[in-house]
């Protein structure tokens, strides 16, 4: 690539002081540091005009990001001369990276510079465009809180002058690995972040968010059962020697006066951010001049003809009406970004919260209902996820048995994953507690419950349907919904466990009143029970279906 012949914007509109045409002959070309750091404080800027909500939530961020910033950094500061403070902020450091390096992945539409292949139809060379977009990088919310922790954690391990030094150095080094490792990742994975699996990662990243906090409170847990931090020593001692949290380790090291220590971390830091600049502008290179794959397979007029719907395992599927609604509804849970990311975190916090409370001790088997709570959530606003669409479906409904066969097949789409899902929960809940005597009565009461919420969640699909927006990752509800949506989902749960009360009544009698050899019975009883829930949930909910279309239509069709 050539040197840049003019000054031109990287996609982003009101950017300051760039002209349209080139430089004068013989002029020397703009330094593109300064311009871009331009270019993203008016990306910023422009991004707050006209929009009061937006606006809030900037600064509503930025003061979070401050006070937060600044206790940890007090908190941190004041750990300086503990025991621990070194296994502290080396492993914070290293937590901090990973953020960094993740988070571009799971949110990719937060920061408009992540994406550098708008700047391919621009003559920049690579190295001039990495100093450019790094320094662009420093700019934003994320730099600056990333700037308060690195200064308290320097701050808790610096000792006497040498430290003092060694912290100076350290906090830009941590700064700018964290940074370059975003910046790298986001390059090499761009053409994932700018695709369909792209937006399914940011859509999926509430569970990693759920899981993480899951995680984070077990191992918090079982630091205080195995006597503190003191059992982070082992993991500290190998994380110290992992960059960019050598730049910290660094500092301590030299607080303890192990000068030859500290310099072969200080080596590894710079050798880590020399290797991901030059990681980084590889990838920029490849990617701008590289075709994008798209573009040659469509070149190439090689399509690849996929199978045909109907065969493999839909074939199993009932005919008619049935089977091609159980498949539809199935397809969304697979291809549709929002549907998908609604089933996957069901289903991995219906496992996490009773596994992870059978492995703290304080589970029980009926813990493993809580997965098909999860699960026969879906069923709340079952039309919702056709959006506007729904319309064909509306087209093929003419009475009350076509709206039944349709909410019956929906359900039954459901309970293809959610009954196997619920017994396997159980099982492994009851594997745990090693209970399993009392595994027949959870799963009876697991399934009462999923069958009652079929039947709730086919009456709120039928009188309080929502229309789900097919734009913003975390946004679920279309404007004026919310409380139509909340008010359906938390009056069907409610209403759920009044349906169900009788068999939960059932399993606590027997197990208080010291019955738990016939507590199997539990097990038919809430098969059975579930199956009536579910039958008569969907018999009422048809002829509301059937007279309400028009409306239905209209209420999903606002997103």
């Amino acid at each position: 690539m050539s040197a840049p012949t003019a000054s031109a914007s990287p996609g982003a509109a009101g950017a300051p002081g760039i002209a349209a045409a080139g430089p004068a002959a013989g002029a020397a070309p703009p330094a593109l540091t300064p311009l871009f750091v331009r270019i993203k404080l008016s990306l910023l800027r422009n991004g707050l005009k006209g929009s009061s909500k937006r606006k809030a939530a900037y600064f509503s961020s930025l003061a979070f990001a401050l006070v937060v910033g600044l206790f940890m950094t007090l908190g941190l500061s004041l750990l300086h001369g503990r025991a621990h403070a070194g296994t502290v902020v080396v492993l914070l450091a290293a937590i901090l990276a990973l953020g960094w390096a993740f988070m571009p992945l799971f949110f990719p539409s937060g920061d408009e510079t992540l994406d550098p292949s708008r700047l391919v139809m621009l003559p920049l060379r690579p190295r001039p465009l990495v100093r450019a977009l790094l320094a662009s990088s420093l700019v934003g919310i994320g730099p600056l809180f990333t700037l308060c922790l690195a200064v308290g954690s320097v701050t808790a391990v610096a000792r006497g002058a040498a430290g003092a030094v060694a912290a100076v150095v350290a906090v830009p080094l941590l700064l700018l690995g964290c940074v370059v490792l975003a910046r790298a990742v986001a390059t090499a994975n761009v053409r994932l972040l700018t695709s369909r699996k792209g937006r399914d990662l940011a859509v999926l990243s509430g569970l990693v968010i759920a899981v993480g906090a899951q995680l984070a409170n077990f191992a918090s847990q079982s630091l205080v059962q195995s006597g503190g931090l003191s059992a982070l020593e082992p993991v500290e001692a190998v994380v110290r020697w992992l960059p960019p949290a050598t730049a910290v380790a660094m500092v301590d090291s030299v607080g303890e006066g192990a000068y030859g220590r500290a310099a072969v971390q200080l080596a590894l830091t710079l050798a880590a951010l020399a290797g991901l600049l030059w990681w980084w502008e590889r990838s920029l290179t490849r990617l701008m001049v590289t075709p994008d794959g798209s573009t040659l397979v469509a070149a190439s007029g090689t399509v690849t003809r996929r199978g045909g719907a109907g065969g493999g395992l839909w074939s199993l599927l009932p005919a008619g009406r049935t089977g091609a609604s159980v498949q539809r509804t199935l397809r969304y849970a697979v291809r549709d970004p929002k549907t998908k990311s609604a089933w996957v975190t069901a289903l991995a916090i219906g496992l996490i919260v009773p596994v992870f409370n059978a492995l703290q001790g304080t589970g029980s088997v009926y813990l493993g209902s809580f997965g098909a709570g999860m699960l026969g959530i879906q069923m709340y606003n079952q039309f919702g996820q056709d959006t506007s669409a729904f319309w064909m479906v509306a087209q093929t409904i003419s009475g009350t048995r076509d709206a039944y066969v349709e909410l019956r097949a929906r359900a039954f789409a459901l309970a293809l994953v959610t009954l196997p899902y619920t017994v396997l929960v159980t099982v492994v809940t009851a594997a745990l507690l090693d209970d399993w005597q009392g595994l027949p009565a959870g799963v009876g009461v697991a399934l009462a419950l999923l069958g009652s919420m079929l039947c709730t969640g086919a009456l709120a699909s039928a009188r309080f349907p929502y229309s789900i927006p097919t734009e913003g990752a975390f946004k679920n509800v279309a404007p004026g919904q919310g409380g139509l949506a909340w008010g359906g989902i938390v009056a069907g749960m409610l209403a759920s466990a009044l349906v169900c009360a009788p068999v939960i009544a059932l399993a606590v009698w027997l197990n208080t009143a010291e019955y738990r050899d016939v507590s199997w019975i539990v097990l038919p009883v809430g098969v059975v029970w579930g199956w009536l829930a579910a039958w008569a949930g969907l018999r009422l909910a048809a002829p509301t279906v059937a007279r309400k279309l028009p409306e239905i239509l209209s209420a999903v069709s606002k997103g």
